[in-house]
């Protein structure tokens, strides 16, 4: 299990539909979840991760914040474009403390994953960290 996201290994958030200056998509793939991307509101919101090299991907685990809903998305080509599902899922809510939730994307080989926020417990809502297992 290699965790595959991580800034360090070469991954890059390429878009987000939304960014707060105190609080940028970087922050995702920092490693720490004590920072994180909040989204300015309305939904759905989007994120992409480019990885540094095509990766089968099983699994991602999304640490986050008034998440109600998500949907994920790979492709493998070099650009950022025709995706196809890769799962969902729908979060429970969480007072005082972050969701963690996990999403099986078995034999998925991607290049980049789009991460759709498509509603949640509240206008706004923070991604700490995302974790891409191979």
């Amino acid at each position: 299990m290699l965790d595959s996201a991580m800034a360090s290994l070469g991954a890059k958030v390429v878009a987000t539909t939304s960014s707060d200056e105190n609080h940028p998509p970087e922050n995702i793939i920092d490693g720490n979840s004590k920072t994180f991307w909040m989204s300015t509101g309305l939904f759905p919101q989007e994120i992409i991760i480019r990885l540094a090299e095509p990766t089968n991907t099983s699994k991602v685990t999304v640490d986050s914040y008034n998440v109600r809903h998500l949907k994920v998305e790979t492709n493998a080509s070099q650009n950022a474009s025709n995706f196809k599902f890769a799962g969902e899922k729908e979060f429970d809510q969480t007072e005082g403390h972050l969701q963690s939730n996990t999403i099986t994307i078995s034999g998925t080989n991607a290049t980049h994953l789009r991460f759709i926020i498509t509603s949640g417990y509240d206008h706004f809502v923070s991604v700490h960290s995302v974790n891409i297992q191979i």
